[in-house]
């Protein structure tokens, strides 16, 4: 995915979740026993609270450090040449631990006949994630520059490991580190947010981890940028750099322009045009994302 943060800002599934105020008026919007409508954010492709492409500082679920929440969530994916299904759910234990789970399946469709795999091959990928917010409370500190940061791993399980080793990769299971720090701006309607991951993931796991060009961690950056329009409607960018550890495919940062609406305190649905560069030889992929999303 090149570097089109000019051309195409964005990202996919960004949170309604933490956007969900139209003012900071909104901030006084708390149901008894629950957070700020939607501060637990949407779901990443990977299953932890978050944006769609990006890793968020935030907790899962509605609920404050009073009670346990959650959510579950189904994504799709259709680019040029391949499709991408995630569903997966998260619990956020009194708005302090996060443990999420996501089932990937990357579809070659009728490109998998020309990779050699067979026409409509599927690569599967389960990940077990962890989540402790460390610093600062993302609504409720609207007087301090400090945003709120937690720091994670992601465990990935690749169901395809002679053909990740066949095109270069050292293995088909690894574990990702991140930090992830965001900010809410009340005042602004706007939602800032940064992570820094340490992976040795091809194509986030999915062609396996690590590789003939390189087989040892390195930090990547993701970053989202969130603009409420009105208290239920959101719009924004995210942008997700990647390692490129493989000799037979150049891998590309991921990109997208996204569009987030909130039905109701409980579900909300992301829509997203994505850029995600070359995957696996085949240039260009660009497409659309859109991801439902259901929490308490």
């Amino acid at each position: 995915m090149r570097l089109h943060l000019a051309r195409t800002l964005g990202l996919a599934t960004v949170l309604v979740g933490t956007l969900g105020w139209a003012s900071g008026a909104a901030a006084a919007e708390i149901d008894a026993g629950g957070k700020l409508l939607l501060t637990g954010g949407v779901s990443s492709l990977e299953g932890g609270a978050g944006g769609g492409l990006a890793t968020w500082g935030v907790i899962a679920g509605n609920e404050t450090n009073s009670g346990v929440g959650g959510k579950v969530h189904a994504t799709y994916v259709d680019v040029s040449d391949y499709k991408l299904r995630a569903a997966g759910a998260a619990i956020g234990f009194h708005d302090r631990v996060e443990l999420s789970i996501a089932r990937q399946e990357f579809d070659t469709g009728a490109t998998g006949a020309k990779l050699g795999l067979g026409k409509g091959f599927t690569f599967k990928q389960d990940i077990v994630g962890a989540k402790l917010r460390v610093l600062g409370d993302v609504v409720y500190e609207q007087d301090s520059w400090v945003p709120q940061v937690s720091v994670g791993a992601q465990y990935k399980k690749n169901n395809q490991g002679a053909i990740v080793r066949a095109v270069g990769g050292k293995k088909d299971s690894g574990v990702d580190y991140y930090v992830a720090a965001t900010k809410l701006l009340l005042d602004h309607s706007l939602v800032l947010s940064g992570a820094v991951r340490l992976t040795k993931a091809n194509q986030t796991g999915l062609l396996g981890f690590g590789g003939d060009k390189n087989d040892s961690y390195k930090a990547q950056f993701e970053g989202s940028a969130g603009l409420l329009l009105s208290k239920r409607l959101a719009v924004g960018a995210e942008y997700r750099t990647k390692p490129s550890n493989l000799g037979f495919a150049k891998e590309d940062d991921w990109v997208d322009l996204f569009a987030a609406y909130a039905i109701n305190r409980t579900v909300s649905v992301t829509a997203a045009y994505v850029d995600l560069g070359d995957i696996a030889t085949f240039k260009d992929q660009r497409g659309v994302y859109i991801s439902l999303q259901a929490g308490f």
